[in-house]
């Protein structure tokens, strides 16, 4: 699989980097091993600029709602360069417990809070689900905000910022709901403050 991925990588990064250039601001920030990268999501795009603002070393293992998985040709690529499918509008406990599986190998596994795209301005924008701060908590693994821009002009250059990870603190070993509401409600502040890095 991470054969696979370096090839795609290889070939999509010099065409991506030309009609898309892009910086990114804190990569000094992303951990070793396991970390769930947490971002913002208003493009199909976001997970290509993630990709290559964390570079090939840092393979992303993004969730993805299952359906892509499903269309030919695309779903088989992207099962082979490390993207998992979750059933949306259900509790989809195989994804989960695949999440988790990844993050105690020591992967990096992507997951976008809102749960789907949200654009500016949009009800619901900065109202992340839970499943992050669970994942987190449960794996005992750190949270790397990111954000991503919205705008994303054609031959001009987009920044990414990284900020620092952390660990989401709770008072008992699986936590509260409440506890989860408020490491949730943080985990989007923090996205958003890097925001105004992003200029």
């Amino acid at each position: 699989m991470r054969a696979f991925y370096a090839v795609i990588y290889a070939i999509v990064f010099p065409f991506f980097n030309l009609v898309h250039p892009n910086r990114t601001i804190g990569r000094e920030h992303i951990p070793e091993g396991g970390v769930l990268v947490c971002s913002n999501h208003t493009a199909l795009s976001d997970p290509v600029f993630l990709a290559f603002a964390l570079q090939r070393k840092n393979q992303i293992r993004p969730m993805a709602k299952a359906e892509l998985l499903r269309i030919p040709v695309l779903g088989w690529i992207l099962k082979h360069i490390g993207v998992f499918g979750v059933e949306r509008g259900k509790s989809d406990v195989g994804a989960i417990k695949h999440a988790m599986k990844l993050l105690k190998e020591g992967e990096k596994v992507l997951l976008f809070p809102e749960g789907h795209r949200v654009h500016q301005g949009e009800a619901g924008q900065g109202e992340g689900k839970n499943g992050a701060a669970m994942l987190a908590v449960r794996c005992g693994v750190p949270i790397l905000p990111v954000y991503v821009p919205e705008k994303k002009n054609w031959f001009r250059r987009t920044t990414i910022v990284i900020g620092e990870p952390y660990h989401p603190q709770v008072s008992s070993r699986k936590g509260t709901m409440e506890e989860y509401d408020a490491i949730t409600a943080d985990l989007m502040e923090r996205i958003r403050a890097l925001g105004e890095q992003a200029v």
